[in-house]
């Protein structure tokens, strides 16, 4: 299991672009993906999860990679949030 925080940037926080394409990359890994933000969980590979959050900016999120092919997800969630969110 690879935990690790972020930070959202983004002046809109979580929405439908970013969050879509969060989804796209996290489909692409056969392990376990989650965001978490406060007491709510969302899961990566479900746009509905990830806007259940309602994320803002300045809000820190934590992402859980458990399973097969972990390191590489943990690694592409990374990138995808740091360029889109």
């Amino acid at each position: 299991m690879i935990q690790f925080q972020y930070t959202i940037t983004d002046p809109e926080g979580i929405h439908a672009r970013p969050a879509g394409l969060l989804v796209n990359e996290a489909k692409k890994f056969a392990c376990a993906i989650t965001v978490e933000k406060g007491d709510k969980k969302g899961d990566a590979k479900r746009i509905f999860g990830l806007m259940s959050l309602v994320a803002k900016k300045g809000d820190v999120v934590t992402v859980t990679c458990d399973g097969e092919g972990e390191e590489e997800a943990a690694a592409k969630m990374k990138e995808v949030l740091k360029n889109n969110l």
